[in-house]
């Protein structure tokens, strides 16, 4: 299945494209994103710094849920001012603030998600148990 998203992202994002729209999730294929919800990794650029983050399809203001594990902010401090995530068109992964406010958002421009901007060090999104490897 994961395979399965990442070559529909990669059929589907030209490099550096950032969507400006939320994915409308009511209007996409329910299995192309069955592999978006749950346990991710937020790391730095060696995988030496690591956050587990839960990305739920629970709607909150803003977006939906996030459960970002204990810790996290001392790792990335940016990720104690995460409070929800959306996905947008070309399956762009962003965090949002309390306020709506963007903080990062993960696009694709080859095989794997890479921060934009990279803040506090973070330059990639993975899911652990995958087999593609984080952004170099």
């Amino acid at each position: 299945m994961k395979r399965l998203i990442f070559a529909l992202l990669l059929g589907t994002t030209p490099a550096l494209a950032q969507s400006t729209a939320p994915l409308d999730l009511n209007a996409v294929d329910p299995s192309l994103l069955e592999g978006f919800f749950g346990t991710w990794q937020v790391q730095d650029a060696d995988g030496g710094k690591t956050c587990d983050v839960e990305l739920t399809r629970e709607d909150a203001i803003g977006g939906m849920v996030i459960k970002v594990a204990e810790g996290c902010a001392a790792a990335f401090p940016v990720m104690g001012n995460v409070a929800s995530w959306r996905l947008y068109e070309n399956f762009e992964i962003v965090f949002a603030d309390a306020a709506r406010k963007e903080l990062i958002r993960f696009y694709v421009p080859d095989n794997s998600y890479v921060a934009t901007p990279e803040v506090d060090g973070i330059v990639t999104i993975i899911q652990p148990n995958d087999e593609i490897s984080p952004a170099p």
